[in-house]
């Protein structure tokens, strides 16, 4: 016989609460209680006292749009993207939705970058135009009724 007592089981195992969910993701509070206004969080529980606390599945979905954010969707194109779930029902459907907005996000990013690109060489080619003013004395045109 061990002498070690078994520890208590909790009815409501891995449940969080707000500030342990701010530690986990780095989302602040605000921004939690934002996202279950907007429905992003649909099955986030209370306690008895009101209190807000999260579960895994809860704590994977703000993960999920921690990663989809960072890949530069909007909250509008997640709000989406939980529309064709609840309504198809399968993240097949979902993913399907998820691999068109990415696409479009793909080739934003590509007219981007050759915006950037052009932008790069106007300024490269400017940079030398500076240089070279500067390398013939860079004394600046004389001024009228000036010296």
């Amino acid at each position: 016989m061990s002498w070690q007592t078994e520890p208590p089981t909790d009815p409501e195992p891995e449940l969080r609460s707000i500030s342990q969910v701010q530690d986990l993701t780095g989302l602040s509070p605000r921004t939690l209680r934002y996202y279950e206004e907007l429905g992003l969080l649909p099955g986030v529980r209370r306690r008895a006292g009101g209190r807000r606390v999260y579960g895994a599945d809860e704590i994977e979905r703000l993960r999920f749009i921690q990663r989809l954010k960072a890949l530069g969707l909007s909250l509008a194109e997640v709000k989406q993207l939980n529309a064709v779930y609840a309504i198809g029902g399968s993240t097949h459907a979902m993913l399907e939705r998820l691999d068109l907005l990415l696409g479009r996000r793909l080739d934003d990013l590509d007219r981007r970058i050759g915006e950037l690109e052009g932008l790069r060489q106007e300024i490269e080619r400017y940079r030398e135009h500076v240089r070279g003013r500067t390398r013939q004395g860079g004394r600046p045109a004389a001024r009228a009724g000036g010296r």
